[in-house]
């Protein structure tokens, strides 16, 4: 049955219990088959890994977001003296990191990064839709300590052509760029928009953006309202924007009349912040809203706000059912 507007998650899922305790390529394999039936038990229409290919048993705690990227590319040292360490810590918004995710030494390449076999081992165990998730290029740059190029643009072009080069090889459905530390810099916008869209047209098929206010802990990182970001969303070359509603509210919604009518909207209608499960209902009235302000042809997409890694795995599983009945609900079936 074809819809008209697509369930999808915005990426993360709850760790299997047995993954950290058993960390073998089994285990891994056994976790992210898990993950993809459930979502397909859901209904969900375009289903991901969980991010779990880039789990690292050292690293739990990040879901991998930074350090699975920075750590296999080449010129980026995980080497720093205390002086670089305290460079590091006197740069500006970096409060949420201790230490750097790496020091840039050299020019940045691909190195061991090898996406496309993570991304080969997904596709062996679904036949539905994938999406598949990198970072941001922006938000890699400031977790780097960078003594080599002194020079944001160019380290940030050369983040997004190893990453470029890298998803132009993956066939997914949908390859998604998540953007988590932009909403405390809006004056760095254009700049990331434009790393991002390198990053984007090496995609070969659907192309979209998250930007995220932060879930770490069940918390909001970032503070920002999007009015501070229409610069950003019109310079972006995507189909879509995957954003957050049902955690903020829902007034922000009309300033998206105004971005370039090529970008659909992605619209988050469940709160991953909170473990109450929205009901069908709510979700269907939510989606609803969004359609008479915004109109049919730029709500494609329903979603929870973020990713579910801080929840319950039976939460997440109840609020993915709840997606789909929702959308089901409001679109009449």
């Amino acid at each position: 049955m074809t819809h008209s507007i697509q369930t999808t998650v915005v990426g993360s899922y709850p760790q299997p219990n047995w993954l950290p305790v058993l960390p073998n390529s089994t285990s891994l394999r056994d976790a992210i088959m898990v993950v993809l039936k459930t979502q397909e038990l859901a209904g969900i229409d375009v289903i991901a890994d969980g991010e779990l290919s880039r789990f690292d048993v050292n690293h739990p705690e990040t879901n991998g977001m930074i350090d699975y990227f920075t750590g296999q590319m080449a010129g980026i040292s995980k080497t720093l003296s205390r002086e670089e360490l305290q460079r590091f810590r006197d740069q500006p918004g970096m409060g949420f990191r201790a230490r750097p995710a790496g020091v840039v030494r050299e020019k940045i390449d691909e190195g061991l990064l090898d996406l496309t076999a993570d991304y080969a081992l997904v596709k062996t165990l679904t036949g539905k839709p994938l999406k598949f998730t990198v970072t941001s290029p922006y938000m890699l740059s400031k977790t780097l300590l960078d003594m080599h190029y002194h020079d944001r643009r160019a380290l940030l072009m050369d983040l997004a052509e190893v990453l470029r080069r890298q998803v132009s090889a993956i066939d997914a459905a949908v390859i998604q760029v998540d953007e988590a530390n932009l909403p405390g810099s809006p004056q760095d916008a254009v700049l990331a928009a434009e790393a991002i869209n390198h990053v984007l047209s090496g995609a070969p098929h659907g192309k979209a953006v998250h930007l995220c206010f932060g879930n770490y802990g069940g918390q909001t990182i970032q503070k920002g309202m999007y009015e501070q970001f229409m610069a950003f969303f019109d310079a972006l070359e995507c189909d879509h924007v995957v954003l957050e509603f049902a955690r903020r509210g829902y007034d922000e919604l009309a300033l998206f009349k105004d971005v370039k009518p090529s970008i659909a909207l992605g619209l988050g209608v469940i709160d991953i912040k909170d473990n109450e499960v929205e009901t069908p209902d709510e979700i269907a009235r939510r989606i609803e809203g969004a359609v008479s302000t915004l109109g049919a042809a730029r709500v494609k997409w329903v979603h929870p706000d973020c990713g579910f890694w801080m929840l319950q795995r039976s939460i997440a599983d109840l609020k993915m059912r709840a997606l789909v009945a929702g959308r089901d609900l409001y679109e009449g079936h």
